[in-house]
């Protein structure tokens, strides 16, 4: 027991609040509105006095607010971002108030549609009204609100969480300190909608579905679990299927010749598929992907560069090389749009044959690029001078070392520069001389990387460098 507590936050417990009653209703964009909203939230570490140390992290398609911990001694599973999220870990739960909560339309305790419905006192189903991701972080700004939090060290999220992130910088402006979005991007693509569509069609055409009122009877399992198989794949690469599956049979050493699942790949998919239906609802996640085909910033505020003209946040963005559901290069648009609009912004892609799921799995690298932001993003906030020299992990020190070795005299490029120039350091390597100059000329600087290493490393001290 004390090893699976170990650097862990431990025991924690959902908590629930009330943030919209009938006296003040949510106006949803699309035209209706809900008189009753409770959020299921939790929470890990300490607020501080001055309550500028609270960072929100926002899930994913299906996850929840169990972002670290454990609910019980005898839990085996622990929350879905144990590995960044606790003491001393890159999402440090000892300096840092974090909050997690389970999106509105959700099913781990958030009203969603399997929720009573005031009007009939029985289940929301299809009643529920269609929700937008603006609607699930209009929620979230409520329960900020109802923690007496006025501003967020930094709002963080993968995938549709990344989704929430941009939201959030583009509604609550003065609210955001800094965002740092992850595998996302700001609208999908025709054929990320596809694979939506197909497994909303999969779970409507299930016999159990019943237009939804399947509450308290037979419920769609067939038709979510092939959702959840189809979406999956998505989630993957090519090369992390192939090295975990490849064409390797599950039981048989020969073909059986029937339609039972037989290799490797497909029995995984059935577990998958199978798992997901015990812990989600049908209606939620037709909900979801509703909400995720919707959003559109571009659409929403006439471009991206308008999109971001009021942040006044800085942004951290990053994307991984095998992503092909969110890729990279909807990453670069997002990046593209703010530089446009000279926001302070850094960006990194991740080497990683995760596909997708990399935002779950590379924490190491991922956590580096994190926790360096925050920290940063913290040290800029009180004043403090981000030092120069900067002690990277071992696996910077080579790199750094070379960079050093075949860069040009610091002095005579400081002594070239004007106080106050915008300078771009093409190159810019361990981010020494962007440093340099930003403290002793107090340039706008902003650098170019092409070494992953080195990106991080520019991270951690507090430049804007793009990769």
């Amino acid at each position: 027991m004390e090893d699976k507590f170990k650097n862990s936050v431990g025991l924690v417990k959902t908590q629930y609040v009330k943030v919209v009653s009938s006296k003040k209703p949510l106006n949803l964009d699309c035209g209706r509105t809900l008189e009753q909203v409770t959020v299921a939230y939790e929470t890990y570490g300490e607020l501080n006095k001055n309550k500028d140390n609270a960072i929100m992290i926002c899930h994913a398609l299906s996850g929840n607010a169990h972002l670290a911990g454990y609910h019980s001694e005898t839990d085996k599973k622990s929350g879905w971002w144990e590995d960044m999220v606790g003491p001393g870990k890159s999402i440090d739960t000892d300096k840092y108030f974090v909050i997690c909560s389970n999106i509105l339309g959700g099913c781990s305790g958030t009203t969603g549609p399997a929720n009573i419905n005031p009007e009939t006192h029985k289940p929301y189903g299809l009643d529920f009204p269609i929700i937008t991701i603006g609607d699930m972080v209009n929620v979230q700004k409520l329960l900020v609100d109802s923690l007496g939090i006025e501003k967020l060290l930094a709002v963080i999220g993968g995938s549709m969480g990344g989704m929430q992130v941009l939201q959030w910088a583009a509604s609550f402006p003065q609210t955001v300190n800094s965002a740092i979005v992850i595998a996302s991007t700001t609208t999908l693509s025709s054929q990320s909608i596809g694979f939506d569509a197909i497994g909303r069609h999969a779970i409507l055409a299930d016999k159990s579905f019943n237009n939804g009122k399947y509450y308290g009877g037979k419920t769609p399992n067939q038709g979510l679990s092939i959702a959840r198989m189809i979406a999956h794949i998505t989630y993957l690469s090519e090369e992390s299927m192939h090295r975990k599956f490849g064409r390797t049979l599950r039981k048989n050493k020969n073909y059986t010749y029937d339609f039972n699942s037989e290799f490797s790949v497909e029995t995984y998919l059935d577990y998958q598929g199978q798992n997901f239906v015990e812990r989600f609802d049908a209606n939620s996640y037709l909900y979801i992907t509703k909400a995720i085909d919707y959003f559109d910033l571009a659409k929403l505020y006439g471009s991206l560069e308008k999109t971001f003209a009021k942040c006044d946040c800085r942004f951290l963005i990053v994307s991984f090389s095998s992503d092909w559901l969110f890729t990279p290069q909807q990453s670069e648009d997002i990046v593209n749009a703010l530089v446009t609009d000279k926001k302070d912004v850094s960006y990194c892609n991740i080497e990683s044959h995760y596909g997708h799921d990399a935002f779950l799995l590379e924490t190491e690298t991922l956590g580096s690029l994190i926790g360096g932001f925050v920290k940063s993003t913290e040290q800029i906030n009180s004043g403090k001078i981000v030092p120069v020299k900067q002690t990277g992990s071992k696996d910077f020190e080579e790199p750094i070392a070379q960079a050093k070795r075949t860069r040009v005299d610091y002095q005579l490029i400081e002594s070239l520069i004007e106080p106050r120039s915008r300078v771009l350091d093409v190159g810019c390597g361990d981010g020494e001389l962007l440093s340099r100059l930003i403290a002793d000329k107090k340039i706008n600087g902003e650098g170019l990387e092409l070494t992953q290493e080195m990106v991080i490393h520019c991270v951690n001290r507090g430049l804007a460098v793009i990769h």
